[in-house]
């Protein structure tokens, strides 16, 4: 059946292929050609000159420098100017498809995109410019239950934050959409406010309204130059852009280039991290009985179906993408011959979708460039490398319906220093500047998020291209006692370990594109597919499992190499330690402190832990230097971010001091549990006794004439020790410790267990529970801060404005009784209303119960009293079904932290979990 199936399909396809042809060779013509009006053919002057001065200069006139400059105005910055090389729309925005959709797997782009939808309706209103805004709906298809349970997931976030949608039957889709073939689905999501936006119109009206409060929009006017210049500190900021037409002197550069991004990026020594391929639809005669139908995805298949008047445009992600190698300077408003070979990839989902069109014609085809990142996720913010920098590009086809949002949010980290909403996952400094300029890493990753771009997101999937670019010293070791690896921030960490069978991550083979052979055997990658769901997995019920409760037990080393690793010396390290670091690091030699770094807001860049140390002798673990020194351990996954912002903030106050990355000097190998000390009092000389070696402090010492630092600090809530070892030491270190811990029962654990450890002892988790967007006194960390002195710290006046005026929102804890996942992007009810959304949820192992994080806002003012969290029954929804929660104010295990201080009183009797039950949810 399935062979039969296989051969309609194709016979379908060749047909519509060959009703192309057939029009072409008797002399009709199957055009290159958009299916509505652009701004080709608008006339426009060639500028004679420009102004000599701007507060800030957009470079490129798409969607992103459209929005950016409205914003712009908005907030009362009219001094600007934007420079287009040809007209407006003229790159990649003119020829887009224009689809616009309301449910993301983040609340932040859910957020952006209701903002979106909000903007290109109200718009027309505001500057009588008809934006071509359609809202006909969206369609979600489903051809399986794990692709239902995602769809179930976005409509939940999306009820949160005031965004409707339903659920449908097979039968209820064939009902709202009857020209559809709905025998093979599970069901789809419906998304009334989705549609469809002309890219001329919006971009025209945006321009109108900024012109209107005094910006400039310069066409026909190419960049040849970014100036910069070196200040008194050593820091490069931009200070000048150069035309065809003069010389405009500004500050402030905002890169909106599309494709183009990177070579304007090297004019200022800026590295752009992303690709161009071409990307493709085609546009169909008229298909009768199709007007108003609601535009479609069938991400199963790869295909997307956009309404177009009484025909459809057809497109979707294949899994061989053209690159465009050589991207032409003078390429506007131009398409590229259509590969059918490439696009036929779409056709045997397009017409099981919707029969009626193997008896349709094509009636045009659209293939353009368009931009792509490494995580499918645009490049914004101030670039690490030139101060006044700033990136608005890589939009990944999605320009049109994220360039509201983001053009808005972008605004606002140029006016203000920073976004209102959290972009990390969009900040240029997400990517190590070690890999934002390896064009191998650049186009692996774009091309796996390109193929992957309609797949499911779990919520433990890892790319499989551009792995092994960095690697800590132990990874050989690691990987042949059967490590599966996570990759964060380029480096490979470990995520839990297998008892079967080696996974080595293996090359990237493009999912077979390209002539590249796939692996026949490539057991990482099968490992990978058994954690592809929303349940709980496999490795989540064995081996993650017993890491957990062996370090709750015994002891589990973990190899925490990835973290970064900084020192901050010179002359004024005290007082750039002060102004960065919120928590007080007035504090005696040999003290660790935990502590956040805010933003001028008050929002959390990033908790790390920073050591007060003497002078070494010029080790990567004991560095020589004069006066006092800081060295601070970082995240991993926010370490460039975390560089970035030091670096900003020292070289803002113009601090005398100096800041090292001695991150892939050194592993670090942190060994937890009730069972670390007597793993390591043995194997070194310093007295690991309480009294000697106290919680939250640090000393160099030796392990068996090894030189390491070591910190007395936990992220799982266990005594334990975490060893800062130069790497020419660091396998004999390992080795040496794991011996002896292996004859305690201890194990190898990763950063799975890491995660479920810390979300049961409720430490936060940066850019989980705590990000920019949330302050520290709503975080639960007030303690981080030290207002109680007098001492002057970033953030500090808003932190203090938040404490006068009342909480916002809290930060919560809850936990279920049912044997559910709790994943994050679950509903939190209070009283049968939404108050919020977890923001981290995992299973707690010890107490046998799934706990989730997320913050309460309390609908009705805007304080959320701690009378207002404590009261009232709460639920979580979680696919659709809600379930009894519980609150906890404090935490579920050891909340009175014993445990890290050394003191074991009680022995830890692992909880079986709870059953669902369905008397005790509705």
């Amino acid at each position: 059946m399935l062979q039969t199936r296989h051969k309609l399909v194709s016979s379908m396809w060749q047909c519509f292929r060959n009703k192309a042809q057939i029009r072409q060779s008797s002399g009709e013509v199957v055009e290159s050609a958009v299916p509505y009006d652009s701004l080709k053919d608008k006339k426009v002057e060639t500028p004679t000159s420009v102004p000599k001065e701007a507060d800030v200069v957009i470079i490129g006139g798409g969607s992103i420098g459209c929005n950016t400059l409205y914003h712009l105005t908005k907030l009362g910055i009219n001094n600007v100017v934007m420079l287009e090389k040809d007209q407006l729309t003229a790159g990649t925005t003119w020829h887009t498809a224009g689809l616009v959709w309301s449910l993301r797997p983040t609340d932040v782009e859910v957020e952006m995109l209701k903002y979106a939808v909000d903007l290109m309706q109200d718009l027309e209103a505001e500057t009588g410019v008809n934006t071509g805004w359609i809202n006909n709906g969206g369609l979600f298809i489903a051809n399986n239950q794990k692709r239902l349970q995602e769809y179930m997931r976005l409509s939940t976030i999306g009820r949160v934050y005031g965004v409707e949608s339903f659920i449908l039957s097979p039968e209820e889709t064939k009902q709202l959409y009857p020209l559809m073939n709905v025998s093979d689905i599970y069901g789809s999501l419906y998304s009334p406010r989705d549609g469809v936006i002309d890219p001329a119109g919006i971009c025209t009206a945006l321009t109108r309204a900024a012109t209107k409060a005094g910006a400039k929009v310069i066409s026909k006017c190419a960049v040849t130059g970014i100036n910069t210049k070196i200040d008194e500190f050593g820091t490069k900021r931009v200070t000048g852009v150069d035309t065809t037409v003069g010389h405009i002197k500004t500050n402030c550069v905002v890169n909106c280039g599309g494709v183009w991004a990177p070579s304007l990026g090297a004019m200022a020594g800026v590295k752009v991290p992303l690709v161009a391929m071409h990307h493709a639809y085609i546009v169909t005669e008229r298909i009768p009985g199709i007007n108003n139908m609601p535009n479609v995805r069938d991400h199963d298949a790869s295909v997307y179906l956009k309404l177009q008047g009484d025909a459809l445009c057809v497109g979707g992600y294949e899994k061989d993408p053209v690159f465009w190698n050589e991207v032409k300077r003078d390429f506007a408003f131009s398409l590229f011959d259509l590969d059918w070979d490439v696009f036929s990839a779409h056709i045997e989902g397009a017409v099981n979708r919707v029969p009626a069109l193997v008896d349709t014609g094509v009636k045009s085809t659209v293939c353009g460039p368009e931009s792509f990142t490494a995580d499918h996720k645009p490049l914004m913010g101030e670039s690490p490398e030139v101060r006044g920098f700033y990136l608005g590009c890589g939009f990944n086809s999605s320009g049109m319906m994220m360039g509201p949002g983001c053009g808005r949010e972008l605004a606002k980290w140029v006016a203000h220093g920073r976004p209102d909403l959290d972009l990390f996952s969009y900040d240029i400094r997400r990517f190590s500047q070690k890999l934002s300029g390896n064009q191998q890493w650049i186009k692996e990753r774009s091309h796996e998020a390109y193929a992957k771009n309609y797949s499911i997101v779990f919520p433990h999937d890892e790319p499989l291209a551009g792995r092994g670019m960095r690697k800590s010293v132990l990874h050989q070791v690691l990987e042949d006692q059967g490590c599966f690896f996570q990759e964060r921030h380029g480096y490979e960490r470990p995520g839990w370990f297998s008892t079967k069978l080696a996974v080595p991550v293996l090359p990237y083979d493009y999912f077979g594109a390209y002539n590249v052979p796939v692996h026949e055997v490539n057991t990482y990658k099968d490992a990978l597919l058994a954690d592809h769901t929303f349940n709980f997995s496999e490795p989540h019920e064995t081996a993650i499992r017993n890491e957990c409760l062996t370090c709750r037990t015994s002891a589990a080393i973990f190899d925490m190499s990835y973290f970064g690793k900084f020192y901050l010396c010179g002359p004024d390290a005290q007082a750039a330690a002060d102004w960065i670091f919120s928590n007080d690091m007035r504090k005696p030699i040999g003290s660790t402190v935990y502590t956040c770094m805010l933003n001028k807001a008050g929002g959390i860049e990033g908790d790390l832990t920073v050591s007060k140390i003497l002078p070494g002798s010029d080790t990567a673990c004991d560095p020589s230097f004069e006066g006092t020194g800081f060295y601070i351990a970082a995240g991993g996954a926010a370490a460039q971010h975390t560089w970035s912002h030091m670096k900003t903030a020292i070289q803002d106050q113009g601090f005398d001091c100096t800041l090292l990355d001695h991150t892939d000097d050194m592993a670090m190998i942190s060994v937890q549990g009730p069972l670390s000390r007597d793993i390591l009092q043995p194997l070194c000389e310093t007295d690991l006794s309480n009294e000697a070696f106290p919680f939250s402090t640090n000393k160099v010492m030796h392990i068996m004439g090894c030189k390491v630092r070591a910190m007395r600090v936990s992220f799982v809530g266990e005594l334990g020790w975490e060893l800062h070892v130069p790497n020419n030491m660091a396998v004999v270190v390992y080795q040496t410790v794991m011996n002896r811990a292996m004859a305690f029962g201890a194990c190898n654990a990763g950063y799975r267990a890491i995660d479920a450890l810390s979300t049961e002892k409720g430490y936060r988790h940066w850019h989980g529970d705590i990000r920019a967007d949330d302050s520290p006194l709503e975080a639960g960390l007030a303690f981080t801060c030290k207002l109680k002195t007098s001492i002057p710290f970033l953030g500090r006046q808003a932190v203090e404005e938040r404490k006068a005026k009342g909480m916002r929102k809290r930060l919560a804890c809850f936990s279920i009784n049912e044997h559910v996942p709790l994943l994050g992007l679950e509903a939190i009810w209070r009283n049968g209303r939404i108050v919020g959304h977890v923001r981290r949820g995992d299973f707690a192992f010890a107490v046998g119960k799934s706990i989730a994080y997320g913050y309460v806002k309390n609908p009705d003012d805007a304080v959320t009293s701690l009378d207002f969290l404590k009261t009232g029954e709460y639920e979580l929804e979680s696919m659709g079904r809600r379930y009894a929660a519980q609150l906890h104010i404090k935490s579920l295990f050891d909340p009175t932290n014993q445990r890290v201080q050394g003191i074991y009183e009680e022995d830890i009797i692992p909880k079986e979990p709870g059953l669902a039950s369905a008397t005790d949810s509705h």
